[in-house]
């Protein structure tokens, strides 16, 4: 078992596990701490607990400090700093005339890396950009291509729901999502109706589709004989959420609405 703390270096991004050795760490706190991109700054958004040798990616890195407000102001300076080389990049792109659109510019902590983020149809062969950059800022220079789900985590808005986004708000992980899942829940198959701003299938299709993969073992199949109060019938539909089977009466011909209670799979 591991003493651990959970960080977060973006609002929505991934949980990291850090060793925080002695020092008197809590939830909510801010840190200091060394990672593959170099020295960051995140929050810690999980406090002190032990986890399972599993769950920890080995060698554990310690918490260096816990941050205060001069790391703070360091902090902002950068995202100044990343702001004005944003705009610096778009001239760049324009004078290279690079089929490429500019999501995102970030510092790490230390500076000793600028970030780039785009996204482009294809491959873009930017490698005169970085040298042009490179001359720019004096420090290292990372080009990152991301997809067009990564641009809306980063970017935000407002979804279909009326909600901001969930991907920019809380959700750290993107998780396949399937039309099947859209299929099993009775959702319409346009496009334009399961479709977040991203252009993919929205996030949320999964959250209930295990629900839905647990009720088939209790739910007759659509198509499916059954017996109702009124009578024997096919089953046209399921409303899981509402647990009701709609069944067309074989000898009226009428469709009507039952509880799940009321309906007997007929063998």
């Amino acid at each position: 078992m591991y003493s651990v703390v959970g960080v977060r270096f973006k609002k929505a991004g991934k949980i990291y596990y850090f060793d925080p050795i002695e020092l008197p760490i809590e939830q909510e706190h801010h840190v200091i701490v060394e990672t593959a991109r170099g020295i960051e700054y995140g929050r810690v958004v999980i406090g002190k607990k032990l986890v399972d040798d599993a769950d920890v990616v080995l060698p554990l890195k310690k918490v260096i400090r816990i941050a205060d407000q001069k790391d703070a102001d360091v902090v902002e300076q950068n995202k100044k700093a990343a702001g004005d080389a944003f705009q610096i990049c778009l001239e760049k792109i324009k004078q290279h005339k690079l089929e490429m659109k500019l999501v995102d510019v970030e510092y790490t902590f230390d500076r000793n890396k600028v970030i780039f983020y785009f996204t482009a149809d294809g491959r873009v062969d930017f490698r005169e950009l970085v040298k042009d950059l490179a001359s720019v800022f004096r420090t290292r220079i990372e080009l990152r291509q991301i997809g067009v789900r990564d641009e809306a985590k980063m970017l935000g808005g407002i979804g279909p729901c009326g909600r901001t986004l969930c991907c920019s708000t809380w959700l750290g992980d993107f998780e396949p999502v399937s039309i099947k899942m859209a299929k099993d829940q009775n959702l319409s198959l346009n496009p334009t109706k399961i479709s977040g701003l991203c252009g993919r299938l929205m996030c949320c299709l999964k959250y209930e589709h295990d629900n839905y993969e647990s009720a088939k073992e209790e739910w007759p199949e659509v198509g499916s004989s059954v017996m109702t109060t009124d009578g024997e019938g096919r089953v046209t539909a399921l409303i899981v959420e509402e647990r009701l089977v709609q069944v067309k009466n074989k000898e009226t011909g009428k469709t009507k609405r039952y509880s799940l209670d009321d309906v007997a799979l007929q063998v």
